[in-house]
């Protein structure tokens, strides 16, 4: 206990201190946050390359801010008109931006950002790494956001409206979210391997891949439908982890997989999975559309989302987790999907 014998001094002494505790018990509110953003190409040795297969560069941004919380951006979703977009971090907070298109789509930079730390069910901050690791973000039909996070391996949806939207750059993650059932064994998954690749299909339900496979060359998957979960597994080449998800404008889904490797460095491929196929017990193996690899501009691609615009096309953003790393960046980078 402390003890002094200044009345005015053990005056101020407890009001810090209750203030201190105070500044505790608030939960941590959004910030506005100063975001760069620098153009890159798609390929560095080639300035007029724009295909990858059926993919059409629409412009690449790499984003950096002062703020040291900015970084590790896992999950991705823009919104439909493209007018901004939500990401979470592996270190609990959740951003949102506006980006700014030219008139023929192509993704010019940035505009006013806001940053702020995730809450869980309790209305506290999440405040260490272990409850904080966020990896994915999937967007629900009724508006609603999941967030998958790994380490403490689970699913919390952050309802619509639930926080302080009166401006473009609030987000329902400011507001608590409603735990879902842990899916079952999930606590038997790596820490560091948990449902990195999660999104949400037409009808509600949520498919979450693991990154960490049960082989070299499958991953374990589940399936949320009618308030339970059910167990599937996922195909990918050896070498390729699922990072990412998103539903198409069609309704099927595509699977973001990551390749690192010490001479070849990184490589991304995109796989669609179809909705049809999706359902318990079923043994999923995307089609592959597109591979991508150096000397294309990549990084530790992470997070994928997708919208059809106003003339039509389905548009694929792609970002990256910088791993708080000075030798790594935060891409955000854009394609149209092109039919055929």
């Amino acid at each position: 206990m402390l003890r002094t014998r200044c009345p005015l001094l053990s005056g101020l002494v407890l009001a810090a201190l209750a203030l201190a505790a105070l500044a505790l018990a608030i939960p941590a509110v959004a910030e506005p946050l100063r975001l760069s953003a620098t153009t890159v190409p798609l390929d560095p040795d080639d300035a007029a390359r724009d295909r990858v297969g059926p993919l059409r560069w629409l412009g690449g941004l790499e984003l950096a801010a002062a703020d040291r919380r900015f970084g590790g951006l896992s999950g991705l979703r823009i919104d439909a008109d493209g007018a901004a977009l939500t990401a979470v971090t592996d270190q609990g907070h959740w951003l949102r931006a506006r980006l700014n298109h030219a008139a023929d789509g192509w993704l010019e930079g940035v505009g006013a950002a806001t940053l702020g730390q995730l809450q869980g069910p309790d209305g506290e901050p999440l405040a260490d790494k272990r409850s904080a690791d966020a990896e994915s973000l999937a967007a629900l039909p009724d508006g609603s956001l999941a967030v998958a996070f790994e380490r403490r391996h689970r699913i919390w949806l952050y309802p619509p409206g639930d926080g302080p939207l009166d401006s473009p750059l609030d987000s329902p993650l400011a507001g608590r979210p409603r735990p879902l059932p842990a899916p079952p064994g999930i606590d038997a998954a790596p820490g560091n391997s948990g449902m990195e690749a999660v999104a949400a299909l037409d009808d509600g339900a949520l498919l979450a891949v693991l990154e960490g496979g049960k082989t070299a060359d499958n991953s374990a998957a589940y399936l949320w439908r009618s308030g339970a979960w059910s167990r599937l597994s996922y195909a990918h080449p050896v070498g390729f982890r699922p990072t990412g998800a998103t539903r198409l404008p069609d309704g099927d889904l595509l699977i973001l997989e990551r390749r690192f490797d010490i001479l070849d460095g990184v490589a991304i491929r995109l796989a669609r999975v179809a909705a049809r196929d999706i359902r318990p017990g079923a043994a999923l193996e995307g089609r592959e559309i597109a591979r991508l690899r150096w000397p294309l501009t990549l990084d530790n691609m992470e997070g994928i989302a997708a919208r059809r615009d106003a003339a039509g096309r389905t548009l694929l953003y792609l970002i990256s987790d910088d791993n708080f790393s000075a030798v790594q960046r935060t891409l955000l980078l854009l394609f149209e999907l092109v039919p055929g």
